[in-house]
């Protein structure tokens, strides 16, 4: 009897230990194409991620609890995208730090919504991300990035304007990233008077695109627009300079990685992209840009966007006092900014970034930098 006096008050000291040892660590998911051919920028997610939460841990984590990261590779394919919201969900996590291409953030997201997460996108800019979550009444689904269609409202006139009577050509990839913002490029191009030649898509993770090029060629092409990512953008500059054609490439955000310059070698001389204002040129980022640089990693990218969607998690929980996700997402959209290394970020009602802003970046010699439109 006393023996099991004595193993009953164990088990019960453990049971009543447990719990406490559980709520002092609180768990974030990392949700990128960590393998396959966009590769890169999910290193830039668990690179960016692992950064900040080393800061907040330092510097006394989320009201005295830990956060530990949970990593997950979705290789930027919907259907495993799905598979691994499903997954982090089963686990019990509530905050995701994810997804990157439109393509598997719009359905993940509806994984998410259902199961009351918070999702927070540093890459991924289709507006159909929150537009459909406002739309479905999910206050849960945000993105602390762009969307398509204010990228295609800076862009748009500006290729308008700067390539007037020009031959311009509007392509994309056929993804939910890349047609979106060619669609929203044209959109607002057209509106400023100038009409491409050509709208084609074509098929992503094709090796020879040389008679695109050869059509490139015959229409005397001077400007390409491209919604895409870094392997087929480098792919078809390459094989143009194969074929003595050179023009005008200019691209979203996707090209923002040094493995742009790898696929193109000097051939990718010259191209343009849009990107965000320079978030490395932020005072904000100087000292987590020394402290990733320190570790070997060059900030590049959507680095320190998700960089700063680990600090708004945090900084949501402390406002909310609570980890429930629907308070931390109502607390993150009450108007007051997040201070982030960034800059300092406020979210409308749909969950999307007020006010952003963005530069023309240009490659040159295997390094980018922005330019004066």
């Amino acid at each position: 009897m006393k023996k099991f006096s004595i193993l009953s008050a164990a088990i019960f000291g453990l049971m009543m230990t447990a719990p406490v040892a559980f709520a002092d660590d609180i768990t974030f998911s990392v949700v990128g194409p960590m393998t396959g051919q966009l590769a890169t920028i999910g290193d830039q997610f668990k690179q960016g991620a692992q950064a900040a939460t080393d800061a907040i841990n330092a510097a006394g984590g989320v009201d005295g609890r830990q956060i530990k990261l949970d990593i997950e590779d979705d290789q930027c394919d919907p259907k495993q995208a799905v598979s691994v919201a499903n997954r982090i969900i089963a686990n019990g996590v509530k905050f995701i730090d994810g997804h990157a291409c439109s393509g598997s953030s719009i359905p993940a997201s509806a994984v998410y919504a259902e199961a009351g997460a918070l999702m927070m996108s540093p890459a991924s800019s289709n507006p159909v991300l929150t537009d459909a979550a406002a739309k479905a009444g999910w206050p849960t689904i945000m993105r602390l990035y762009t969307r398509d269609d204010a990228q295609g409202a800076f862009i748009g006139p500006w290729i308008a304007k700067k390539y007037a009577g020009k031959n311009v050509v509007i392509m994309h990839d056929k993804s939910a990233y890349g047609q979106g913002v060619a669609d929203a490029v044209k959109a607002t191009m057209n509106q400023n008077g100038l009409k491409e030649i050509l709208y084609e898509g074509i098929n992503a993770g094709e090796k020879d695109y040389s008679a695109l090029v050869t059509k490139l060629k015959e229409l005397k092409a001077d400007v390409v627009y491209f919604g895409g990512y870094h392997p087929e953008a480098g792919l078809i500059l390459r094989q143009s300079a194969e074929q003595n054609l050179k023009f005008q490439l200019i691209m979203p955000d996707s090209i923002a990685s040094p493995e742009f310059w790898q696929v193109a070698g000097p051939a990718g001389e010259g191209t343009m992209f849009v990107f965000p204002s320079d978030p490395q040129a932020k005072p904000e980022a100087k000292e987590a840009i020394a402290k990733i640089k320190a570790g070997g990693f060059v900030p590049e990218g959507f680095t320190l966007f998700s960089y700063a969607v680990i600090q708004a998690f945090a900084e949501g929980i402390k406002r909310a006092g609570s980890d429930d996700p629907v308070k931390v997402a109502e607390a993150l959209k009450n108007g007051q900014p997040i201070s982030t290394v960034v800059g300092p970020v406020t979210f409308d009602e749909k969950g999307d970034l007020k006010n952003a802003s963005y530069d023309i970046n240009q490659w040159h010699d295997g390094k980018y930098a922005p330019i004066q439109p």
